[in-house]
């Protein structure tokens, strides 16, 4: 671990914090996002959908049970900046392997500590998301100067970052068991932890990378078809929608989530839009308006559909309607046809890191797949 140092975090809006460096050293931009979850910070820095976020970490407490090799949720960290503000001094935890702070210096992740992050929190509540620097090292710029090149920095508004978080090639996840069933899934972003899901009950998953064409797509001739979360504006998912229109056309069950359920959105004609802070932890409640039951959801995204919240409406697949909504704000989180075969939702229902509420929705997909695949015996 290098010695401590001074770091400066400048928000867009002039909001200026002094604390110490914690990770690596230097400077780094992203939008500003704060995550409510007191465990699994494993599994947020490596979800590829906090790709260009600096993730501020509301809980005091970080790195009591350093790092391990076993809940990494893809190949690397992903986070573009880490605010924290107690870290631990050392880990405490028999599956530790290494200090997280060692991680985040190898990983060239550039962070803070010791500012209050949950008033923070609370800033960016009031303000919305925006864009933020953080900076540490020999010699800091006055904060007039740091301003400015936080202000300079790209906003996530129009960014389109597929290409930077999808596997470079296809591969296989294995099922448990006897095969039940083949799922293609697109990986716009796919954490570890959602294939393997699938393959617990008994699905052979072919991960494929986002720029498959539509032909090549149909042609694996899956049992059912996947689309992951990831980072960035849907609205800039061109391709992806074409996928998922190429599915809906041939008539094969289709199941995303996060990113993938605005891109199924826009699939279906609806539009999507910018939420003033987004959704992001594990403790987020959602209304499964088939059943009225309340689900408490890890969620990460920014971005959101607008689409009718009461009725059915019109699609070039059929009726379709809402089929969750976020009890906080009334923000969509489901989508489905009426006819049952292609439904997603706005957050991570894999539960990692937790809650394990939303797992019926792999046995929903799973029952999609084995009735499609008895249809066409």
């Amino acid at each position: 671990m290098s010695e401590t140092t001074e770091a400066v975090l400048m928000l867009e809006d002039g909001t200026s914090l002094r604390g110490r460096s914690y990770g690596a050293q230097g400077e780094t931009f992203g939008e500003a996002v704060f995550t409510t979850a007191m465990t699994g910070y494993q599994e947020t820095l490596t979800d590829p959908s906090y790709h260009r976020q600096v993730v501020i970490q509301t809980s005091p407490h970080i790195g009591n049970t350093g790092m391990n090799d076993e809940d990494p949720e893809s190949r690397q960290i992903w986070v573009s900046g880490y605010v924290v503000r107690d870290p631990a001094p050392r880990s405490s935890n028999w599956r530790s392997r290494r200090e997280l702070v060692d991680d985040l210096e190898s990983a060239d992740v550039v962070g803070i500590s010791g500012i209050d992050t949950r008033a923070l929190t609370r800033h960016l509540r009031d303000r919305g998301a925006m864009r933020v620097g953080i900076f540490s090292g020999n010699r800091i710029a006055d904060d007039s100067e740091l301003l400015t090149r936080v202000q300079s920095s790209p906003e996530m508004a129009g960014a389109n970052l597929t290409a930077d978080v999808t596997t470079p090639e296809p591969y296989v996840v294995e099922p448990e068991g006897d095969p039940i069933g083949t799922v293609a899934a697109v990986d716009l972003g796919i954490k570890a932890m959602t294939p393997h899901r699938m393959a617990q009950r008994g699905l052979r998953v072919h991960v494929l990378p986002a720029s498959i064409s539509s032909e090549e797509l149909l042609t694996i001739n899956a049992d059912g078809y996947f689309l992951s979360n990831g980072p960035g504006d849907p609205s800039t998912a061109d391709h992806a929608v074409e996928l998922v229109r190429a599915v809906l056309s041939a008539d094969r069950p289709l199941f995303g989530i996060c990113f993938g359920n605005q891109v199924f959105g826009r699939a279906l004609g609806l539009a999507t839009y910018k939420l003033k802070f987004g959704h992001r932890g594990i403790n987020q409640p959602v209304m499964d308006k088939a059943t009225g039951r309340v689900a408490v959801t890890a969620h990460n995204h920014g971005f959101a559909v607008d689409a009718p919240r009461d009725g059915a409406f019109e699609t070039p697949y059929g009726p379709a309607e809402v089929s969750h909504v976020c009890l906080n704000d009334d923000v969509v989180e489901g989508l489905r046809l009426t006819s049952g075969r292609a439904f997603s939702v706005q957050y991570h229902p894999e539960a990692a890191a937790g809650p394990h509420d939303a797992a019926y929705l792999f046995d929903r997909f799973t029952d999609l797949v084995q009735g499609g695949r008895n249809a066409a015996a």
